[in-house]
């Protein structure tokens, strides 16, 4: 292997990464702090990448775009809460039917086409971030700035939020429903706006994506749950033997993002048909979900076999 042309590589996968580790802490929202499995995500995405790209195309202001994009993604997830909410369907499922009905939304959000390019914008032209930036002429580390900034803001937003009183409520509800109850919390409330704030990250990242790709497709979110919860799992096994704060945790699951991206950028580097990236997701996530268990269950036991027999 190439060691040069491996290591130019991961530039951009590092942008990537970051993206992608955005994306992840919005799932992290839900999945850890709320304790609700969200599929909204795939959706959520998506229609937070078609809202911006429709509207850069129609020449509103990219943050303005992003601002909307981020607001519909918001949208998506208060859906989902309310079907769990007032019609008690599983939370699983709801994100299921809203991810579904999305489908449908983002293709007439791209105006009844599957797909729809942005126009070639040079770098900083109308676009904070673009998809033909090279390594040679350093543009790359500019974007790299930019998506570091963004993930920055974003911790540190959420950060504050967990921090209030009503943060302190939406932490209390992940971890003990019925306790939060006794205490008054409305739990039905904390969880409308927890699977909001999480699909308006997941949708801010859609936006940050569609310029780096180029372009917006209905489709673009599949799989998307898959490499959040990658990132997750990557980012609590960089610290699971320490007990951080969310603060932490929230850049480890960033830093997961990144590595798990490394690891695609290898793949691909070292020519795996692109037919098994999808499997390979899949094992990655199962692998490092597996490893907690395993080590417990395997392990500890043969430790305490052998200083029993010592």
């Amino acid at each position: 292997m190439d060691i040069m042309a491996w290591l130019g590589t991961l530039p951009g996968a590092a942008a990537q990464g970051l993206v992608w580790g955005l994306m992840a802490i919005g799932v992290y929202i839900t999945y850890r702090i709320l304790d609700v499995a969200d599929l909204t995500v795939d959706g959520s995405i998506a229609t937070g990448a078609a809202v911006c790209a429709v509207l850069v195309t129609n020449g509103v202001n990219i943050w303005i775009a992003m601002l909307c994009a981020l607001l519909a993604g918001a949208l998506t997830g208060t859906v989902t809460g309310l079907i769990h909410v007032f019609f008690g369907i599983p939370a699983i499922l709801s994100g299921i039917l809203t991810q579904l009905m999305l489908w449908s939304a983002n293709l007439i959000i791209l105006g009844g086409k599957a797909n729809l390019g942005l126009p070639r914008l040079k770098f900083g032209d109308k676009l904070l971030i673009s998809s033909d930036v090279a390594v040679s002429n350093g543009k790359i580390f500019i974007t790299l700035g930019i998506l570091a900034a963004f993930a920055a803001v974003v911790i540190l937003g959420l950060y504050l939020f967990l921090g209030t009183k009503f943060g302190a409520a939406v932490r209390a509800t992940g971890n003990n429903l019925n306790m939060s109850r006794a205490q008054g919390i409305n739990t039905n409330f904390t969880k409308i706006v927890g699977l909001a704030i999480s699909n308006g990250v997941v949708a801010l990242a859609g936006s940050l994506l569609v310029q780096q790709q180029g372009g917006a497709s209905v489709d673009m979110g599949r799989g998307a749950i898959v490499y959040g919860l990658a990132a997750i799992v990557i980012g609590e096994a960089l610290c699971a033997r320490f007990n951080t704060p969310y603060v932490v945790k929230q850049i480890c699951v960033l830093c997961g993002g990144i590595i798990y991206w490394f690891v695609y950028q290898t793949v691909i580097f070292l020519g795996l048909p692109t037919e098994y990236f999808k499997m390979l997701s899949a094992l990655v996530v199962a692998l490092f979900l597996g490893l907690p268990y395993v080590r417990k269950q395997y392990f500890s036991k043969a430790k305490k076999e052998v200083k029993k027999n010592a």
